[in-house]
């Protein structure tokens, strides 16, 4: 062997091993880890690459001030404390049922910014063409500014209709500001968001190299999940309802629209991203916030909210907490919707430890799914939790995408969030959770509506139904669903 080749061997033999060293330090889970050791020895080179693309665990290496310092202290130079006391008050957990305190406590610890909000109003919207007629409304009422903020923005009928809609009110003098998903909406032309801009949009991507190599690298593999519209400080959306054709008139979703002080939660998140995200405000923060806002009209009233963001930035994982805690702690029931089923060990365990204890665990998925191999990944967890005594149906519709949890008729959860991995770790994510029976007792009534159009998956029918490469292909895919 020459002696460059020595040297070359050598230097690739350092890499790997620094490499090697650099994943067994991480304090992220042991099955990523073993992963991507064992991408990065079958691929070195290219492993090494995917790895700081997609395999970093972010929330273990210190970002969150990097990312979000500036942010911080903006608000705390431009809102008074006493203001910030106002907008943001901490007194409704006593209003809180005792045994959810902990769950209301466990996500302001991982976040001080949940904060739990007393006298909201609220609808329960299971219907696309529902949440268009009340957008529509809310965007003609506008006033002063309109903050989107969507994963998918479709350039099809549905899409334009809104887009033309937010163009019309910026050219009467209305502050229009959106967010788009860059990955999400790759196949939407530049001249789409040119037209928006000179109609007066100001439209900024997530994530952009203008926003500085950090910044970029860091969101290079996270999307914004998120689905946000807030209205003057008056009235906000969020929940599981992109803008295109599906979710207005094809597919089965849910979404709210709130109306109290949960809104400032979603302005102060989608402020942050917008400023993370290159985005400016000339206007002081507090003139973007509506201190006297009260819950008014609406089919659910007096609620206890508590809107939850979470993200790859911040230390602990929100939604997984809180799946888990609700798992353990359900007496009676706990019932799901979810589009992609893909969860950590412990999820699994948290589900299969309250079925087998007696709690009534049901999940409905779909039949069939929008994205490949999602279904064979879903059905790939169906054998181990209906052992243990879980109800696994199956939506007979198109496609369902509602992300919603309701528990022992008190806990409501409606959001964004998957029940995967990506969602649980990766992506920048907003649920809402109600605590109260009215909302409750809704929620259950609508997925007891959805199971009528669901069919139940039984353990010995579908263990007689899986082949051998239809379980192989799915223990394959649960290596790789962070990617998925």
């Amino acid at each position: 062997m020459s002696p460059s080749s020595i040297i070359l061997v050598s230097l690739l033999s350092l890499l790997y091993a620094g490499i090697v060293l650099f994943i067994l330090l991480d304090d992220g889970d042991s099955g990523w880890k073993v992963t991507w050791l064992l991408v990065i020895s079958i691929f070195p080179i290219v492993g090494f690459l995917l790895y700081l693309l997609f395999g970093v665990h972010y929330r273990h290496v210190g970002i969150r001030d990097r990312l979000h310092g500036k942010v911080v202290r903006r608000f705390r130079e431009e809102i008074p404390p006493e203001e910030a006391e106002q907008l943001f008050p901490d007194n409704a957990e006593e209003q809180v049922e005792a045994r959810f305190r902990p769950l209301v406590r466990l996500l302001l610890g991982i976040n001080p910014g949940n904060k739990l909000s007393a006298g909201n109003a609220l609808e329960i919207i299971t219907t696309g063409q529902r949440k268009w007629e009340l957008l529509r409304q809310d965007i003609l009422h506008a006033k002063k500014f309109i903050h989107l903020e969507y994963f998918r923005f479709g350039n099809d009928e549905a899409g334009r209709e809104i887009r033309d809609l937010l163009m019309a009110r910026a050219r009467e003098g209305v502050a229009v500001r959106y967010i788009h998903e860059g990955f999400a909406n790759r196949a939407i032309p530049r001249s789409y968001y040119r037209e928006m801009r000179q109609a007066g949009v100001d439209v900024k991507p997530f994530s952009s190299p203008r926003n500085g190599l950090l910044n970029f690298w860091l969101r290079m593999d996270s999307r914004n999940h998120r689905k946000i519209v807030v209205i003057d400080g008056e009235v906000a959306y969020t929940g599981g309802m992109n803008i295109n054709n599906n979710y207005r008139y094809k597919w089965r979703d849910t979404h709210l629209r709130l109306v109290g002080p949960a809104i400032q939660a979603l302005q102060a998140s989608f402020i942050d991203t917008w400023l993370t995200s290159g985005g400016t405000l000339p206007e002081p923060l507090g003139a973007l916030f509506n201190p006297s806002v009260q819950g008014g009209e609406g089919p659910i009233r007096n609620s206890l909210v508590q809107i939850v963001t979470d993200e790859p930035d911040f230390p602990y994982p929100a939604v997984q907490y809180s799946y888990e805690w609700i798992l353990q702690n359900a007496r009676e029931y706990v019932y799901l919707e979810n589009p992609y089923f893909g969860p950590p060990e412990s999820v699994i365990d948290a589900l299969k430890g309250a079925a087998l204890r007696g709690v009534d665990v049901r999940i409905i998925l779909p039949s069939r799914v929008d994205t490949p191999l999602i279904g064979q990944l879903n059905r790939s967890f169906y054998t181990l939790c209906l052992e243990a005594g879980i109800r696994i149906f199956q939506w007979q519709g198109e496609f369902i995408h509602c992300k919603t949890v309701v528990c022992d008729d008190y806990l409501t959860l409606t959001g964004a969030s998957n029940m995967d991995i990506r969602s649980f770790q990766i992506n920048h994510e907003v649920n809402t959770y109600i605590y109260g029976r009215e909302a409750a007792l809704a929620s259950k009534a609508v997925f007891l509506k959805d199971l009528e159009q669901s069919q139940e998956v039984l353990l010995p029918e579908w263990k007689a139904s899986r082949k051998w490469y239809d379980v192989l292909l799915g223990r394959v895919l649960r290596l790789f669903d962070t990617i998925l």
